[in-house]
């Protein structure tokens, strides 16, 4: 196995992916690269049902064995709340989006305000069983925006280990503990271990 789909548009989706695959001797693509316009609907009900849609979805449109993945928020006090819909959460988006989950969250204490992010990573190819995983970064929801950097969820996610919510963290340091970075690092030994049964 040589060549892998990286399910996304995105071109830092893409480079973060290069990076923690860099010895794997892959060639990575986007779907821009193998020209997909196709969408496929995430119309599952968990990260894990979405990222096998599209995996399986692509890998049929493409041919190749693909990557894809669903992520999100998951506040404990609002039942799991946003999840799936997180980028969609509120049918808002950028600072509106933000300031509707703290609205949701208004009297809740300090000590009950738990969340995470979850990313789910599945992974199909032609000659193996759709394979997932899963990394989660554990949180608290702070009670007002902080920091500059990141994006979505960022600024209101604090970290405990850290000290800082996301968005107070170097893009580097973030990519080092985020959800995505955790599934990936899983994902990377299921790539291995199919180049190892592969031979190549």
């Amino acid at each position: 196995m040589r060549e892998l789909l990286i399910a996304t548009h995105n071109p830092g989706k893409l480079r973060e992916f290069a990076a923690i695959f860099a010895d794997l001797n892959l060639r990575l693509y986007s779907l821009a690269d193998v020209g997909i316009q196709e969408t496929i609907e995430e119309t599952g009900q968990t990260f894990a049902e979405n990222a096998r849609l599209k995996a399986e979805g692509y890998l049929a449109l493409s041919g190749l064995p693909t990557l894809a993945d669903d992520s999100g928020l998951e506040v404990a006090a609002l039942g799991g709340a946003p999840g799936v819909y997180s980028a969609r959460y509120g049918g808002l988006s950028g600072p509106a989006q933000l300031q509707y989950l703290l609205d949701q969250m208004r009297d809740i204490p300090w000590h009950q305000r738990l969340a995470r992010f979850v990313c789910v990573i599945a992974l199909a190819h032609p000659d193996h069983p759709t394979e997932l995983v899963e990394g989660t970064l554990p949180g608290v929801i702070e009670f007002a925006p902080r920091g500059s950097g990141g994006f979505g969820y960022d600024p209101l996610f604090y970290v405990l280990d850290e000290d800082a919510t996301l968005a107070e963290l170097s893009a580097e340091r973030k990519n080092q503990i985020s959800h995505r970075a955790q599934a990936a690092r899983a994902a990377r030994e299921v790539l291995a271990r199919w180049q190892r049964s592969s031979g190549s």
